[in-house]
């Protein structure tokens, strides 16, 4: 059980998800095609040829879906906006039907007294944008502040709370690189051009926000950082859990912290991001907190035949692994926060992602008894709690992810969700997990003060 007394009084609870994941309604009220709706189209790129063309339907569903919210009693709720839906060429024309759902939704989400926390950028670039180069090209870094001044100049009278960019890691290693994730790229040049002008986004968009929201606006980015251990006490394998450190860890926090790009990373990739003047003092300008996703460690031994940065990860034995493949490992959450505390203080920090993907079973009754989850969100919540009280300024935990989603490259065999998406129906049910994170916050409330929400015991809706 979470010693929940270790959190603060104020510790926000909320739950995240990302446009393409769940929306739906791909060729809807004027969005256009985005990277992803081209990539997923492609055979073999997605488990099953699955597609987030219809995925939970949240364009149309979106009231059924702050109500399961308001039952969860959570305070804030992280989502995306899809860029192609507001902004269907990437630049220039803004289309007001894709405006309008987000108001909509930001009123309702007000309305059931949940905070909106906007993530500007979750991977869905404009096709169109990507026609024109990509992040590879500055200009898209450039076209971001544009779409954020719009976003923020439509919202930001009720909105306060704002991520730039999700995860620039994926979007440039695994987009670019590794070519697992859409556009599908393999290219060194081109990820490291990526890697600096999604961090330059970031700092162009930080700016953009805060000139254009009616309210002040508290603005951040959101890493997806992992310890990295070496597998052996081998030298080689030390040197190569410093790489692999340097790869996950501080290529991005350096920069955003001032220090610039690390040294032993420009010699290990052998490639200069395209740095003109000014862009690392954008880059560093100072954020309002910094959004932490946590999922596994990485346990690295050397590999000189693999892939920059030469490191590879290797499985752990006799761990508990997730569906995904990945290692359970809470102490690493709270490892974490502490060395990103240590190595950089950044003022206040958020877990905007934290979750798991189990097999669903429905028991007879018709709910769905996820014992592994529960247990996860539980260890979890528990190292949140151990890393403030070692002075983390850690004052929020989201989960990942409100409900089952399309899981990007695994298509809809994963399932994160507190809740359960029956997908040719579109029905809702609320798993055990769910209804032990209601239990959760209502006790946290209750310890500060604050009047807990009250969450129906029914499992199933709509």
């Amino acid at each position: 059980m979470p010693d929940l007394s270790k959190l603060p009084p104020n510790f926000t609870w909320g739950v995240a998800t990302a446009a393409y994941q769940i929306e739906g309604a791909v060729g809807v009220d004027g969005r256009s095609p985005s990277i992803w709706d081209t990539w997923s189209r492609v055979p073999g790129n997605v488990d099953n040829g699955d597609t987030g063309d219809e995925a939970c339907d949240h364009y149309h569903r979106w009231p059924e879906d702050v109500a399961l919210m308001r039952r969860l009693g959570v305070d804030a709720y992280r989502f995306s906006v899809a860029w192609p839906r507001v902004m269907p060429d990437g630049t220039g024309r803004v289309n007001p039907a894709g405006l309008a759902f987000y108001d909509r939704l930001v009123d309702a989400l007000l309305a059931a007294e949940i905070r909106p926390l906007v993530t500007l950028y979750h991977w869905d670039l404009p096709q169109a944008l990507q026609d024109r180069g990509g992040w590879p090209d500055r200009a898209t870094a450039e076209a971001f502040a544009d779409y954020a001044s719009v976003v923020a100049g439509a919202l930001g009278d009720r909105v306060t709370d704002w991520v730039t960019v999700n995860e620039p890691l994926c979007v440039s290693w695994i987009g670019h690189l590794d070519g697992r994730m859409a556009p599908g790229e393999q290219d060194l040049t081109r990820a490291v051009a990526t890697s600096h002008h999604t961090l330059l986004a970031h700092g162009l968009g930080m700016a953009a926000i805060r000139a254009a929201a009616a309210r002040p606006a508290s603005v951040g980015i959101v890493l997806n950082p992992s310890p990295c251990e070496p597998g052996s006490d081998r030298p080689e394998d030390v040197a190569a859990a410093v790489r692999a450190d340097g790869h996950v860890n501080r290529w991005w926090l350096d920069p955003l912290y001032g220090r610039g790009y690390p040294t032993d990373m420009l010699e290990v990739y052998g490639v200069e991001p395209p740095v003109r003047p000014g862009d690392l003092e954008c880059i560093a300008a100072p954020t309002d907190f910094l959004g932490l996703n946590y999922y596994f460690r990485q346990v690295i031994v050397d590999d000189p035949d693999g892939p920059v940065p030469h490191a590879r990860q290797i499985p752990v034995p006799g761990s508990v692994q997730t569906a995904m493949g990945w290692e359970a490992y809470p102490t690493g959450l709270e490892e974490l926060l502490v060395s990103v505390t240590e190595r950089y203080a950044p003022s206040r920090i958020l877990v905007t992602e934290s979750g798991s993907a189990w097999p669903d079973t429905f028991t007879p009754e018709g709910g769905i008894e996820d014992k592994e989850r529960t247990a996860y969100l539980e260890e979890h919540v528990q190292a949140v709690a151990a890393a403030a009280a070692r002075g983390v300024p850690v004052d929020g935990y989201f989960y990942w992810s409100l409900l089952d989603n399309f899981e990007w490259a695994y298509g809809y065999d994963k399932r994160f969700g507190l809740i359960h998406v029956d997908y040719a129906t579109q029905r809702r049910t609320m798993k055990a997990s769910g209804l032990r994170y209601a239990e959760i916050i209502r006790d946290h409330q209750r310890l500060g003060g604050r009047p807990g929400s009250t969450t129906e015991s029914s499992s199933a809706v709509g």
